[in-house]
């Protein structure tokens, strides 16, 4: 079965200029790549699970905050190429990423090596104006930013 993930794309405007939040994905194999990778905030839904639900507890475990108190909005899914399908709500909310801290992951590192090491999930959480987070984003998310301008 096709791996499902959900996550929650926060934005706010700052003048006249839309902004988003958006993640790094953390360990070795991330660590000297930049555009193209970073994602909105999301993760895998623990067994039967609602969506929504998971874009919130996934948005905290990246983050280390609650998701803004804002009504969510539904912007669908998209496919990545990995056939994983991603279900992403918009909450507009401004936060502080000062608090920013994320949970971890274990993996072998050096490959072969026998060694087990931690890593976060996400090492870092920025915000982006849309045209710069259409650079940043993992190519299938980009959808998300049309869907959220379309909708605001």
């Amino acid at each position: 079965m096709a791996k499902e993930s959900a996550g929650i794309l926060v934005y706010k405007h700052e003048g006249n200029e839309l902004k988003v939040l958006l993640v790094h994905p953390g360990g070795p194999l991330y660590v000297k790549k930049d555009d193209g990778v970073w994602s909105v905030p999301k993760g895998e839904l623990d067994g039967s699970e609602d969506h929504l639900q998971a874009a919130y507890r996934e948005f905290e475990e990246e983050l280390g905050m609650p998701t803004p108190a804002a009504e969510p909005k539904d912007l669908g899914t998209i496919k990545q190429k990995s056939g994983k399908t991603v279900y992403v709500w918009a909450v507009e909310g401004d936060l502080d990423l000062g608090g920013f801290t994320c949970n971890t992951f274990s993996m072998e590192w050096p490959p072969k090596s026998g060694k087990m090491q931690e890593f976060p999930e996400c090492d870092r959480a920025e915000w982006f104006d849309t045209q710069t987070a259409r650079q940043k984003l993992n190519e299938a998310q980009v959808e998300f930013l049309d869907r959220l301008e379309q909708s605001i």
